[in-house]
């Protein structure tokens, strides 16, 4: 058996189950029960859940990568049948990021829904130059120590996020030369 070490998406899967770094158990849900729990936390965050939002929503969640405004656009558009605006997708996606329904993939100008909207962390994510995917990791210890660290720098961070580029162990773990 080989060591399951150098694979990234190894460690990802394992911080993506249940028990995560934060030591408390995650709800991670999918389909009509992701969309649910979007609306209640959407709902106990103090905002509407409109026919929009859901939309929208609905079309984050059915991407299996990170998509950007203008795909959710699109998505929606075809689902509606009539065109969406991306710059009224992109203040519906910056709710969903202050509100923990979704993540910002910052390198990528794209987003992903948020399998356990009700639970907060900072944002970690594996990104495959090859493919494509990006996986998000929950790990408080380091972004407890990034926090902290800014902190010792006299710099209030608000939102860490740290994105690891490279290759997902479906792609291949050589890196392409630089």
């Amino acid at each position: 058996m080989t060591d399951p070490a150098p694979d990234l998406r190894f460690w990802a899967r394992r911080f993506i189950s249940p028990v995560m770094a934060g030591h408390h158990n995650h709800h991670d849900f999918a389909g009509a029960l992701l969309v649910d729990a979007a609306r209640d936390a959407l709902q106990t965050a103090g905002e509407q859940w409109t026919e929009m939002r859901s939309d929208v929503f609905e079309a984050l969640a059915a991407h299996e990568k990170p998509a950007s405004a203008y795909d959710i656009a699109e998505s929606v558009g075809a689902r509606r049948g009539k065109r969406v605006a991306a710059n009224s997708v992109y203040r519906i996606l910056d709710l969903f990021v202050r509100t923990n329904l979704a993540r910002r993939v910052e390198s990528a100008n794209a987003y992903v829904a948020n399998s356990h909207p009700g639970c907060h962390h900072d944002c970690i994510f594996l990104i495959c130059d090859a493919c494509g995917e990006a996986t998000h990791i929950d790990d408080d210890t380091l972004t407890g120590a990034l926090r902290d660290a800014a902190h010792r720098a006299g710099f209030a961070a608000v939102r860490p996020v740290v994105e690891i580029r490279g290759r997902c162990g479906a792609c291949g773990t050589e890196a392409d030369p630089a």
